[in-house]
């Protein structure tokens, strides 16, 4: 007979999600920053990364619409090829020391949860780029053409302003999914190794939720960030790629009470 007492086992209990006031983002911007000067080989290793995969898919797709759509779509994947930024924040909270290669294999610590959420992604991946090429046939007939004669034919075509709007109406919706559900589940998931992906997904939704005012503002700070990055020919992604990263481990940290807290 199992005379395992039940107290050995501890319930589970929903992690607790805090109010965070609207100027957030600053405060995380800046421990993100901190971070990033603290580990700046294993940091701008990643951001370097992100910035050699915009090229490679700047060179390798020729279609313009199949470009637009890999681009914007590249930042709904981008949660999840950021494990490692996560993990050298962690890893500096902790007062471990931060080397590059452990920080590569980090999902290993949970990977059956942090591996569906990158299907998960992928999927919305396949999707949204499905999605992107049905809205540029509908208003280029001819294809898309070249980015650099896009302002061009915004200008002739009194539809271009309609196909901004049309094709920000459907991106919106696909980024606001995916941040809502990613803004703290996978940086989550790699600090409770015993986590599963839904219930990280269900207290991502929620800490948007409860806290949309800074979410909001965390979310519009990623995107100009991120434009500023692609700007200069991808480069300035090299920086601003890890100082997201960073950011969001500190998002992650103030907005989720720790697990003793639950």
């Amino acid at each position: 007979m199992d005379n395992q007492n039940p107290r050995d086992e501890a319930p589970f209990r929903m992690p607790v999600v805090r109010d965070i006031a609207p100027g957030a983002w600053r405060r995380w911007l800046r421990k993100g920053w901190e971070d990033l000067r603290a580990s700046p080989a294993a940091s701008l290793f990643y951001g370097a990364t992100f910035s050699i995969m915009g090229w490679l898919l700047y060179l390798s797709v020729g279609r313009g619409e199949y470009l637009l759509a890999l681009m914007t779509g590249f930042l709904l994947v981008a949660p999840f090829l950021a494990v490692g930024i996560y993990d050298i924040s962690r890893r500096r909270e902790h007062g471990e020391g931060v080397q590059l290669v452990p920080t590569l294999t980090a999902w290993r610590g949970n990977a059956p949860a942090i591996g569906l959420y990158a299907v998960i992604l992928a999927l919305l991946l396949a999707a949204w780029i499905r999605v992107s090429v049905v809205v540029v046939a509908l208003f280029f007939t001819g294809g898309m053409p070249d980015f650099g004669h896009l302002p061009d034919e915004f200008l002739r075509n009194p539809e271009g302003l309609v196909f901004l709007g049309a094709y920000f109406a459907a991106g919106f919706g696909f980024a606001l999914l995916v941040f809502a559900t990613s803004v703290v589940s996978i940086p989550m998931l790699l600090d409770r190794p015993t986590m599963d992906t839904l219930t990280a997904m269900i207290v991502s939704f929620n800490a948007v939720r409860q806290n949309f005012a800074t979410m909001l503002s965390w979310s519009l700070a990623i995107g100009a960030l991120t434009a500023l990055g692609i700007a200069p020919g991808y480069l300035g992604l090299i920086i601003t790629m890890p100082l997201i990263g960073h950011a969001s481990w500190h998002a992650y940290r103030e907005t989720i009470a720790p697990a003793e807290a639950a």
